[in-house]
């Protein structure tokens, strides 16, 4: 009797029941999207599929998140949301910010699958790329007009926050151990840059 032997070969004939990079429509990225529990983003007809956060990166996702809906809750100023919430920055890119703020004035500015219009978004910047967060997403969320972004990064344990001039972010400032990050856009909003990186490695 003749016997299989198992083989860890990917099934790449799954690979053509989609279209090829630089071929994806928005409905495709919508349709893959819905049937998968991993973080995709669209970017110029192409995905991108993203590593799944570590622990340590939800840790400190999970204390700005919880430090900014506390305050956004407080004043009733609009609603906080968390990865993989998408953002819609043009026609032909879609991101998902690790935590954004949209205000009262632009909550009304979304659909079913994504807001159109934010006014503060923060990443915590991934070992896999971290240019990804550092300068591409730093162009991006320019050029879509976003007030303020909020650059975390775990290697240096500071936070770098970035508030939008006449076209291109300026730097707000820059905050590392035993400092306050603070908001230019949020008055009175502020972060202590050691709690949140007081989290295990």
């Amino acid at each position: 009797m003749l016997r299989e032997i198992a083989t860890t070969e990917p099934v790449w004939e799954i690979a053509t029941l989609f279209p090829p990079q630089n071929h994806w429509s928005l409905d495709d990225y919508l349709e893959l999207d819905a049937r998968t529990n991993q973080l995709i983003e669209f970017s110029n007809s192409s995905i991108e599929i993203l590593p799944m956060p570590s622990l340590r990166h939800q840790r400190i996702t999970r204390v700005l998140f919880h430090l900014l809906y506390m305050f956004v809750t407080q004043h009733q100023l609009g609603e906080v949301f968390f990865s993989p919430t998408k953002v819609k920055l043009w026609d032909g890119k879609v991101r998902e910010p690790d935590v954004l703020f949209v205000s009262n004035n632009h909550i009304k500015q979304s659909t079913q699958q994504w807001f159109e219009k934010v006014d503060l978004v923060v990443e915590v910047v991934s070992p896999d790329d971290p240019g990804r967060d550092t300068d591409k997403k730093r162009r991006e969320y320019a050029l879509a007009g976003i007030p303020e972004y909020w650059i975390v990064d775990p290697r240096t344990q500071e936070i770098m926050v970035l508030t939008l001039g006449e076209k291109w972010y300026t730097v707000h400032g820059v905050f590392g151990s035993g400092e306050i990050a603070t908001s230019r856009l949020l008055d009175q909003f502020s972060v202590a840059v050691d709690d949140v990186f007081a989290t295990p490695l």
